[in-house]
């Protein structure tokens, strides 16, 4: 199947998720920066995903696919520390820590793909 739309790919729909998540769990935060800067993260990733799409050339999308994943990485770092400071139950860390492991092993895949692939946009 071709996939015509960033919507259609399965990891802008996981990162979707993973956004939902994260600022409902931290939705009643008073520590604003790190609420603040665990959401720019999470919203990071979907939206390098969606940019990376529309670019020209898979070397261009997958660029922007290390960019989604390092910011995943950001995602995962910070729930260590809101875990740690304790602003993160031991679940919902569980939770996220779960999420960025499968939606990075998901991006790999694509990045797999995409280098042996001729998209054309």
């Amino acid at each position: 199947m071709q996939i015509k739309c960033f919507e259609q790919i399965e990891s802008w729909k996981e990162a979707r998720s993973l956004v939902k998540d994260v600022y409902a769990i931290f939705r009643d935060s008073k520590d604003y920066g790190f609420r603040d800067q665990i959401q720019r993260a999470a919203i990071s990733v979907m939206s390098n995903i969606a940019e990376g799409f529309d670019r020209g050339s898979n070397k261009e999308f997958i660029q922007f696919l290390v960019i989604a994943r390092g910011s995943l990485s950001e995602v995962k770092s910070l729930a260590y520390a809101g875990l740690d400071i304790g602003h993160l139950a031991p679940d919902s860390f569980e939770n996220i820590d779960k999420r960025c492991t499968n939606l990075s092993n998901m991006i790999d895949g694509f990045i797999r793909y995409l280098r042996n692939s001729d998209r054309k946009r």
